[in-house]
């Protein structure tokens, strides 16, 4: 392990090694491309259920089973998880399809990873989460912070985006037409804390968050997210 504790304060400077589960969505596929840039890491770990056929030196891809923990879970080792898994209903089926995705294989993972030592969790989570939400999935994604809290990492770094923007592999037309309401709102000045945020932009603060100096758990909100700092 790579970091240590001085004074209540996490010297990180020595991270080299990064684990990312959800490498290829909006988000996820962004912070591979940021992370295999940085010179603080020399080691990219992607988990996938199918081939990127990304090449990189620094880049190692396991193809693997979500569903077969047993096969994967011994090679959860690094400095730092970041999570940005997550599917919508339409494409995977069935609420229990997506809440599988979105929760158990992420919370999985971030057991793993607690349980092998890695001391930074970092995790794209969405505006709204509440284990106590009616809403079907504002509840799940509240049910996942309110679980992996519990997990015993040094830092937990959560980032709770609005509505995200940006180029994705599949075609989302609910979500595009709610961003297009959303952004004529914002431009009449209403509904401001809910301005959309790229994927981009959400995966450099996940970087710039695991370098984060302070212990403890972290959450940032809405607009908070724009603004996070490696204080």
């Amino acid at each position: 392990m790579y970091s240590c504790q001085l004074d209540g304060i996490i010297n990180i400077k020595y991270m080299k090694t990064a684990i990312v589960i959800g490498a290829t969505g909006l988000t996820g596929s962004h912070l591979v491309d940021f992370l295999l840039k940085d010179d603080r890491f020399n080691k990219v770990l992607i988990f996938v259920r199918r081939p990127t056929h990304k090449f990189n030196p620094k880049l190692e891809e396991y193809v693997i089973n979500f569903d077969h923990p047993n096969e994967w879970r011994h090679l959860v080792k690094g400095n730092v998880l970041f999570s940005a898994l997550g599917t919508t209903i339409k494409k995977a089926g069935s609420k229990d399809v997506q809440y599988k995705v979105d929760y158990t294989y992420q919370y999985q993972f971030a057991k793993a990873a607690a349980q092998n030592g890695v001391p930074v969790y970092v995790l794209v989570s969405s505006v709204s989460a509440d284990p106590n939400s009616r809403i079907f999935y504002t509840k799940m994604k509240g049910e996942l912070e309110r679980d992996v809290k519990n997990l015993p990492f040094q830092q937990i770094h959560i980032l709770q985006p609005g509505q995200l923007e940006g180029e994705r592999n599949e075609e989302r037309t609910l979500e595009n037409v709610s961003l297009k309401i959303t952004k004529a709102l914002n431009a009449i000045g209403l509904l401001k804390q809910y301005k959309p945020v790229h994927g981009r932009i959400v995966a450099e603060k996940m970087v710039t968050a695991a370098f984060s100096k302070l212990p403890g758990l972290h959450i940032y909100k809405l607009n908070e997210v724009f603004n996070v700092q490696d204080n």
